[in-house]
């Protein structure tokens, strides 16, 4: 057995291709090789997390379809008949081993409203301390496209950062990070080890469709900068291939590991809410020095910095703060209204000064230089 301080958080993602057969449909046998893996890491004394797909694989027969449905709302009642078959199946497979499974739902708006985020964290905090293996997954049944996370590589890496995870493992039907698309290239190469992602991985990634797994590459890039930034150490690797959980976690198994350089600086638990989860509700405009200053220097921005004011939000609102020249520098959380921004500009630096408290205090603001961060989470 392995002592507390060795033990690990582990979040493990895996998609619907990597749970269904060939018809389409959940495949037992799949699901039991997973959740065989996921024991064998809790009787070391692992804590783990499931970030798993499946739902409407799981229900779209038991609605009547012959065929995976592609209308939104065959889709939606698909799930709801699958998510519940999906959890009892995981429950019933965990229980056999002496686990307890639990089930969490999530939408993009838990996690867009702070004080449910961290109410989120707290309950699965809970459940992880006590032994359990919280099943997360997208509430498919009610969540619009245009509130989606995206996908579930996505969700795993905010939910790895929720948790303050060790690592995060996504399993997929590839082998791992190619240096091209291998389905285009047989003599593609697998790029064993990453610590940054550069233009040429952005490339190679391609775009939605670019290659095999829900969501593509592209959309488990944007999941490992995301835990990049938060500090969290991730691979990549094929689900079907024997003991890959297990020895990914232990550093044997082959596919893509992800980790930061050392002297990296990971954002903490709000910076990761600001920078993942918030939805900006407004922008303000600085000009150029006051840019070098939130930037370079690393100070507050303060209201005679505020040049312009997009949007309507309230004081404690997230925004993207943005140069005169278009650029977007970040986003930060304000100590003032938009009303009270506007009020500001055009008015004498002499009179500003009296207002002591920073526009953005540099602690509450995350700044795209610092990391590579996706464009759209």
């Amino acid at each position: 057995m392995i002592t507390e301080t060795e033990s690990k958080r582990i979040v493990i993602k895996i998609g619907s291709s990597s749970l269904t057969s060939m018809h389409g449909e959940i495949s037992r046998r799949k699901l039991e090789k997973i959740v065989d893996e996921v024991v064998r890491l809790k009787d070391e004394g692992h804590e783990v997390l499931l970030v798993s797909s499946g739902a409407v694989a799981a229900g779209y027969r038991k609605l009547g379809c012959l065929e995976r449905p592609t209308d939104l709302a065959e889709k939606q009642a698909a799930a709801s008949i699958g998510q519940g078959l999906l959890i009892e199946s995981y429950s019933d497979l965990f229980l056999s081993h002496g686990y307890v499974g639990s089930q969490i739902l999530i939408t993009r708006s838990d996690f867009s409203d702070e004080d449910r985020y961290n109410n989120a964290r707290s309950t699965i905090n809970v459940l992880l301390d006590r032994g359990i293996i919280p099943i997360v997954n997208e509430n498919d049944t009610i969540t619009m496209d245009f509130l989606k996370f995206g996908d579930n590589d996505t969700l795993s890496a905010k939910v790895a950062g929720l948790v303050d995870a060790d690592q995060l493992i996504i399993l997929s039907d590839i082998e791992g990070l190619y240096n091209e698309n291998p389905n285009d290239n047989p003599d593609a190469k697998l790029v064993e080890q990453v610590q940054e992602i550069t233009d040429e991985i952005e490339a190679s990634a391609g775009g939605s469709g670019s290659s095999v797994g829900t969501g593509g590459m592209k959309s488990k890039i944007d999941a490992f900068k995301i835990a990049m930034a938060s500090g969290i150490a991730s691979f990549l690797g094929k689900a079907s291939t024997a003991n890959i959980v297990y020895d990914a976690v232990h550093h044997k198994a082959k596919g893509t590991y992800f980790t930061s350089k050392p002297d990296t600086t990971n954002l903490n638990q709000k910076k990761q809410w600001i920078a993942f989860n918030s939805g900006p509700e407004g922008e303000v405009i600085i000009s150029m020095d006051s840019k070098d200053m939130i930037v370079q220097q690393k100070n507050s921005l303060h209201p005679a910095h505020v040049t312009k004011v997009h949007g309507d939000f309230d004081k404690g609102a997230v925004v993207r703060v943005i140069d005169v020249s278009g650029e977007e520098v970040g986003l930060g959380v304000v100590n003032y209204s938009s009303t009270t921004f506007k009020s500001f500009i055009g008015q004498p630096i002499d009179r500003l000064s009296k207002y002591k408290q920073a526009a953005v205090e540099r602690e509450d603001f995350v700044c795209h230089l610092d990391f590579a961060l996706p464009v759209s989470v």
